[in-house]
């Protein structure tokens, strides 16, 4: 793992999505949707819609939406039937990138995604180039007046996660998908709130830009995030903190 936090990027694409919230509302429901289909309406035993609801509570998703996304899901009402594509390529400065997909017109989606990529210099590459650089891994963050460090270590590490990392704002608890059920549960055993938990693509490495090529990553990871058919990107590059 590297030692670089990887939620400072999250909560930097946190922000920026922000602006932009009705289609992160749609993202999201669609998101949810295709949870359900796949698995069923209940969060216990479908790890995807647990997730899916997770976020939407992050954004402040509302009950209605939640509530027509599930629906939707179990067939109560009409709906487009989506597929799901993973493109990979590199990026600004040879960056790798993971580009996962929802999308009703396969065509629209791929013409999309790889004109952003040629846009920033980068290029599509074949299904496999770079998804070996990626571990799924579970994330949960911790704010630090939820609990001390050492009761934070204990709780984690005994429930079965494999790393605390601890910042001045919070702890990073690090566990594999596997043991991402049993932490979550001994957190909330002992009343530890959570103010992020998913299960997100980890790089093995990572590259630091800095200068015109950081901005141009930047620009290139909004600019895929801004498609309608994108659903999440996933990169190696280690990019400035920002200015509070």
């Amino acid at each position: 793992m590297s030692g670089h936090s990887k939620w400072a990027n999250i909560k930097r694409k946190k922000g920026k999505n922000d602006a932009i919230r009705g289609k992160i509302t749609t993202k999201i429901g669609r998101e949810i949707t295709i949870a359900v289909r796949m698995g069923g309406p209940d969060p216990i035993g479908n790890m995807r819609l647990k997730l899916a609801l997770q976020k939407a509570k992050e954004n402040n998703i509302p009950k209605d939406n939640i509530k027509r996304a599930i629906q939707k899901g179990a067939g109560a009402t009409e709906g487009q039937n989506y597929e799901e594509i993973v493109y990979e390529g590199y990026g600004p400065a040879g960056v790798a990138v993971t580009v996962n997909v929802l999308t009703d017109n396969r065509n629209r989606a791929a013409a999309a995604v790889r004109h952003e990529f040629s846009k920033c210099g980068g290029n599509l590459g074949a299904t496999g180039c770079v998804s070996w650089m990626f571990h799924n891994t579970g994330i949960f963050v911790v704010n630090r007046d939820q609990a001390d460090e050492d009761q934070i270590m204990e709780v984690a590490l005994d429930a079965g996660a494999d790393d605390v990392k601890v910042s001045d704002e919070d702890y990073e608890i690090i566990t594999t998908p596997e043991a991402f059920d049993a932490v979550e549960k001994a957190l909330a055993d002992n009343n530890i709130e959570t103010e992020h938990a998913s299960i997100t693509m980890v790089p093995e490495n990572t590259i630091k830009l800095t200068g015109e090529d950081a901005e141009k990553m930047e620009r290139f990871v909004d600019a895929l995030d801004e498609l309608d058919d994108v659903q999440d990107v996933y990169h190696n590059a280690e990019l400035p903190e920002e200015e509070e």
